[in-house]
């Protein structure tokens, strides 16, 4: 048999050592960024997409290429040494550059100075790709965690850009890893394995009972809902447009306006009620909300109505005078169903808002308006999940009938799964 010269050994244990401290390093900045990530959530402190893909770069930039994770390109967007820029052909260059530069383009620009066209590429599609993305880098028939932890990495810096709670995109991790960690797989059944997981737990983040209200209309009476949400939120614009849907399977209704602080609110409403040819119980601004409440509630009672929808004030969850009242309204005005109304643009915060109002009055359902210009859907992903409460309509457009029934599948269907 034929000696290997030492030198060559040594070599090639001192070539095994480096790249093992390079994996080592690479694996302890990507727990660093990690942490850095999540503190800065837990600490109300969100980065911005633009520092989330700087930290992402520079993650990339120390993780190197292997057999079992290849990542395409990802040589091509690190700084080659001088010997080897000299090497290169101009062509490759200039290709290299120009791909470089698109790709700055896209990460970095302010949200302000996007077009519309660029926006509408971005949210859920880009959380689509990226799933498709997750599937293509396993090429191998098992994975070690940290093996695992470096290929979630993009997918979970997608999800937080696309305001999906951190609790959520956890469950998300840990569903995966209990599927593909050191789990034998064929390589014809990665694909499917990752999809079918994805696709379950999607789904399982709305596994909490649903409700119909308009069935619930028909079996009690009068049935009554009192709406709450922040300033702003479409509290009013989606009461009306649950009295449409209530209308429009024969059931009358009586609309209580006890939001009496904010201005012109009272009158807003009024609009709504001669519009849909409904009764509304009022008193002057500044009086007792819950009083309003009461008379709405008196008046279904002697008319015989089947519904009463109560609008509130908005208010700021963290302000504990004005939940004080609205915890007095829910008193005296006892409701069947307290339904959060919440902006879906708004993302993260809208998954706050509800849980603390959840905490604060226990909700019973959850409506998202303003959905038809929610790009990113991190709210529908998240809210339900954190809350346990159902998300039963989206409010997709300013027209009364533009109240869609929810269906998760349309989440999971947008997702590519």
């Amino acid at each position: 048999m034929e000696e290997v010269p030492v030198e060559k050994i040594e070599k090639q244990l001192e070539q095994e050592k480096s790249e093992k401290e390079k994996e080592e390093k690479a694996e302890e900045e990507k727990k660093k960024a990690e942490k850095k990530v999540k503190e800065d959530l837990e600490k109300g402190e969100i980065p911005s997409i633009q520092s989330l893909t700087e930290r992402k770069k520079q993650v990339k930039e120390d993780i190197q290429e292997s057999e079992i994770f290849p990542e395409p390109g990802l040589s091509e967007k690190q700084e080659p040494p001088e010997e080897q820029e000299k090497e290169e052909k101009p062509e490759e260059k200039k290709e290299e550059i120009r791909q470089g530069t698109e790709e700055i383009k896209e990460d970095t620009e302010e949200s302000e100075e996007k077009k519309p066209s660029n926006e509408s590429r971005e949210g859920l599609e880009k959380t689509k790709g990226l799933f498709s993305k997750f599937r293509e880098k396993i090429v191998t028939k098992k994975i070690t965690e940290s093996q695992f932890d470096s290929l979630f990495w993009d997918l979970e810096l997608a999800l937080l850009e696309n305001n999906v709670a951190v609790e959520v995109i956890e469950k998300i991790k840990q569903n995966l890893k209990e599927n593909l960690v050191d789990k034998p797989i064929k390589r014809s059944e990665i694909s499917s394995i990752v999809t079918e997981t994805l696709s379950d737990t999607i789904r399982g983040l709305f596994d909490v009972e649903q409700f119909d209200i308009v069935k619930k209309a028909k079996e009690k009476k009068p049935l009554v809902i009192c709406f709450v949400g922040i300033n702003g939120s479409g509290k009013t614009t989606t009461i009306a447009k649950v009295a449409k849907l209530l209308q429009d399977n024969g059931l009358s209704c009586v609309l209580a306006a006890s939001d009496t602080f904010r201005a012109a609110a009272i009158d807003q409403l009024q609009q709504h009620a001669d519009r849909l040819g409904l009764k509304l119980i009022k008193h002057d601004y500044g009086s007792d909300a819950a009083a309003v409440a009461y008379d709405a509630i008196s008046h279904a009672r002697s008319k015989d109505i089947d519904v009463v929808l109560i609008d509130t004030a908005g208010r700021i969850h963290s302000n504990v005078n004005l939940m004080d009242e609205m915890k007095k309204i829910i008193k005296v005005a006892d409701p069947d169903l307290k339904i959060f109304v919440g902006e879906s643009i708004t993302g993260n915060d809208c998954t706050e808002q509800a849980k603390k109002f959840n905490e604060t009055i226990g909700i019973d359902g959850i409506i998202l308006s303003k959905a038809d210009i929610d790009e990113k859907g991190g709210a529908a992903i998240s809210v339900s999940h954190v809350t346990g409460k159902p998300i039963l309509y989206l409010g997709d457009g300013q027209e009364y009938s533009d109240l869609k029934k929810f269906d998760p599948g349309i989440i999971v269907e947008s997702l590519g799964l």
